[in-house]
């Protein structure tokens, strides 16, 4: 995690984010949905960069006193190395910015990595969201809705 710098996510940033995106999710993101929360001002996307190259970002939403996770995404060659924890504390660090109370996001049921990454910082499950992501075969997994509250 050395030489890991935090930073907001620019116009600069985005062919960096999208290769973090394409190695992370089974069916990323385009380009332009990044570029759309560049312009959605309840969104606020960090970056993690290891000199010039982006290794990683989270996406939040601030909605009221709540704060909404989108995504977060660690490049497959730089797992393991803590970088989605200093996401995640950095993220916290915004939320008392924000005067926050609540923190949510969606996980997949099997992506166990990531929920003991959420349940290390204190979120708890809360419910099932039946078939809400779809796989490139077709077929659907369900989200585990996480929460936290601060």
């Amino acid at each position: 995690m050395e030489n890991i710098e935090i930073k907001r996510m620019t116009a600069e940033d985005l062919e960096g984010v999208f290769e973090v995106e394409k190695t992370a999710f089974p069916i990323p993101w385009p380009i332009s949905s990044f570029e759309e929360e560049l312009r959605n001002i309840l969104a606020t996307y960090l970056i993690a960069k290891q000199g010039d190259k982006i290794v990683g970002y989270i996406g939040l939403w601030f909605i009221m006193d709540e704060c909404h996770i989108t995504n977060v995404a660690v490049h497959a060659d730089y797992r393991k190395q803590k970088i989605a924890t200093k996401l995640v504390k950095e993220m916290l660090k915004l939320c008392k910015e924000h005067f926050t109370t609540y923190v949510t996001l969606e996980v997949r049921k099997n992506n166990i990595p990531a929920q003991c990454l959420y349940k290390k910082f204190g979120f708890k499950e809360e419910a099932i969201r039946k078939e809400y992501y779809k796989n490139p075969d077709n077929t659907r997994e369900d989200a585990i809705i996480m929460s936290l509250e601060l």
